[in-house]
């Protein structure tokens, strides 16, 4: 019946409940993201760069997403996973939206959904492609089960057979991770030289297992961080001095690249958009 404490919130129109998963796979996933929208209120919403792969187990009506690979366009999902990326998209929900998000970072994700992550880069693919028959019964039976304890449960033991089965991250790619994490703008040669690879080799393999290449994957991590500083009240050339950007003129710069839009537009909406969560970010 599932006996873990759960923490149930409101969150302006938008029902969340968060558990912790169990602590084998907390350095990869840090909460179970419980979500349901009792209103029907269609919406539709900008996507932006993260620091973390997304799977959403989707438990309500389909969303239609555009990612930024300009191949795949705009399509009806189910269950998906969004891979790493370094554009904006968009996404329209009908309203009534119920389902569980899962933040994994990108090496978690690698190990398990046991496959390449740059084959994921800047896409969205359904969950039963990506695992097959087991993804369509994990969707029913998280549906089936009775209380969010429950299906927290039921994802702990999926996730820890996919653990033990699922490839493991060079040592060197994770070293890479961890000093890109600590500073974003740390030039490629100084983590090729600190993990004893040769540029090429080691922006091959962080792009194969995180899903981006080293330098692209600093970008993200350097706005990310902008956007925390700015959303917490920091002004412009205080988190463009803080986030290693040349001035204000780069943070806009790369604001517009990243996110499509200014940092103005992209705080002012997430402010007023406080409420939303799951994979709902900024209002386009």
């Amino acid at each position: 019946m599932g006996t873990r404490p759960v923490e149930i919130s409101d969150r302006g129109g938008w029902w969340l409940a968060e558990g912790r998963p169990h602590p084998a796979l907390r350095p990869f996933l840090g909460a179970y993201h419980g979500y349901w929208e009792p209103a029907v209120v269609p919406t539709r919403m900008r996507t932006l760069p993260t620091r973390t792969t997304v799977v959403i187990i989707n438990l309500g009506p389909p969303l239609y997403l555009e990612v930024p690979d300009p191949g795949v366009g705009h399509r009806e999902y189910g269950s998906f996973v969004a891979g790493m990326h370094d554009g904006h998209g968009m996404y329209r929900s009908p309203g009534g939206q119920r389902g569980i998000q899962l933040d994994i970072t990108p090496l978690g994700a690698y190990s398990l959904l046991g496959v390449p992550m740059a084959h994921l880069t800047n896409a969205a693919v359904e969950l039963p492609d990506l695992l097959g028959p087991d993804a369509r019964r994990l969707v029913e039976r998280l549906a089936g089960a009775p209380s969010w304890s429950a299906r927290f449960d039921v994802l702990d033991g999926f996730l820890l057979r996919r653990l033990d089965a699922g490839p493991v991250p060079d040592p060197e790619v994770a070293r890479a991770w961890r000093l890109l994490d600590g500073d974003p703008a740390v030039p490629v040669a100084d983590l090729a030289a600190d993990v004893g690879w040769s540029r090429k080799h080691l922006t091959n393999r962080f792009r194969d297992q995180a899903g981006l290449p080293p330098k692209v994957m600093g970008r993200v991590f350097r706005f990310r961080r902008a956007v925390d500083l700015l959303t917490g009240g920091a002004g412009y050339a205080e988190a463009a001095f803080a986030c290693g950007y040349y001035d204000q003129a780069h943070l806009n710069r790369e604001f517009r690249a990243l996110s499509g839009c200014t940092p103005t537009e992209l705080i002012g909406g997430q402010l007023d958009q406080q409420r939303e969560t799951t994979l709902l970010e900024v209002p386009a």
